[in-house]
């Protein structure tokens, strides 16, 4: 499993590097059949609360370890990126990722199915389906930012399960583009809570997709509703996935289903609204925005949970870079940091009183802004608020 890579530099000499996380990155790929631990231990005991385990591990195990080993600073040296992105292994672990994302949720569908369960108990299980289909967006989220065919269709294959088909438009020639301005609905403004967020990140997320998807096909001269429409493709993949649930196991699934994509869908509002709240590009002389560099997201190297997603919390490299691999995204000083990583992030976003105590103070005290309100993407509807207590914006 231990790899070094060797190359030359022309300012340091010879480089040599080893990823010490190269067998735990195995880690992003297991931890989808995580709701098989709730099933197997609601097996063994009868009890149908022990589902809810995967919801034990993941919102409390999870941030302690993260809390326990800390954060990893640790880097690749640049000479050695272009052999580390090259290595097959590391687009093979994202590969494999993805059937596993179909075995959770036929696996939990199959339990909803086949065991004779409480209403409450197939809720939970649903919602535990549903977390874990967030973590396909993720899954697909890395795939759709590379440009080889295998894994652009592995992107909508993924994410067909969670019904997220438009999420590969919408993210790349949208959210990316706009990201950390007012005009962006998945960049979250200081003083908005994750609630009304999620009404505006959402439906404005479908729509900008298919505007993108449409443009696209009209300059090839086709139709908006042809097979060539890449959100169609996965949509189709979703239609045929969950009616074929429906079909074998009933109208039970009907509601399983529907909370279950609801909930993967929120998974992904969550993660959109945590990455970049409050953070604002300037304008340009032109009138344009600069571009996105490393402070416009916040960032977290909480090392377990970068092993579970595939490095997705160094999102401030990221967005700087957007095609580079996961194995190689950086961390920078002077970033956004967040205090925790994401599953420490979001039941806390859930809680918008404590979130604003956690990090209004801590988005204001970034390095570029300074307490100077001018440069934070604040809430239309909580500036005056935000103003009377903060002062007024200097930039």
């Amino acid at each position: 499993m231990s790899q070094v890579y060797v190359a030359d530099d022309p300012q340091g000499g010879r480089v040599e590097y080893r990823d010490r996380k190269r067998a735990w990155w195995l880690l992003s790929v297991v931890y989808p059949l995580l709701p098989f631990t709730g099933m197997a231990l609601h097996a063994y005991t009868g009890a149908q609360i022990a589902l809810g385990l995967p919801l034990l591990i993941s919102y409390g195990l999870m941030p302690l370890l993260d809390y326990l080993l800390g954060e990893d600073e640790n880097n690749p040296p640049e000479a050695v990126v272009p052999q580390l992105e090259q290595d097959r292994y590391y687009r093979w672990l994202t590969w494999a990722t993805v059937p596993l994302h179909f075995v959770a949720l036929v696996g939990c569908a199959w339990w909803v199915g086949t065991q004779d369960l409480a209403w409450w108990a197939v809720l939970m299980l649903a919602y535990i389906a549903g977390t874990d289909s967030g973590l396909g967006i993720n899954t697909g989220h890395e795939l759709g930012h590379k440009y080889t065919r295998t894994e652009q269709w592995l992107a909508r294959l993924v994410l067909a399960v969670p019904a997220y088909g438009h999420f590969t438009v919408e993210h790349g020639r949208g959210h990316h583009r706009w990201v950390s301005t007012p005009e962006d609905h998945a960049s979250a403004r200081m003083g908005e809570n994750i609630y009304r967020f999620a009404l505006r990140e959402l439906p404005g997320g479908i729509r900008r997709a298919w505007a993108l998807e449409k443009e696209r096909l009209q300059k090839e001269g086709r139709s908006a509703w042809s097979l060539h429409n890449t959100m169609l493709q996965s949509y189709a993949i979703t239609a045929v996935l969950q009616l074929g649930l429906v079909a074998t196991w009933g109208w039970v699934m009907l509601p399983f289903l529907a909370v279950h994509n609801v909930v993967a869908w929120w998974q992904l509002t969550s993660a959109n609204y945590v990455e970049h709240y409050g953070l604002l590009r300037d304008r340009l002389p032109s009138g344009a925005y600069e571009t996105p560099q490393p402070h416009h997201s916040w960032n977290a190297n909480h090392l377990v949970t970068n092993l579970a997603l595939f490095h997705l919390q160094r999102h401030s490299d990221h967005h700087a870079y957007p095609s580079r691999r996961y194995q190689s995204l950086r961390h920078f000083e002077d970033l956004p940091q967040l205090p925790s990583g994401y599953f420490g992030m979001f039941p806390l976003a859930y809680i918008p009183p404590l979130w604003f105590r956690v990090m209004d103070p801590r988005l204001l005290a970034l390095p570029h802004v300074r307490g100077d309100l001018g440069k934070v993407n604040i809430d239309p509807a909580r500036r005056e608020a935000i103003v009377a207590r903060y002062g007024v914006p200097r930039h």
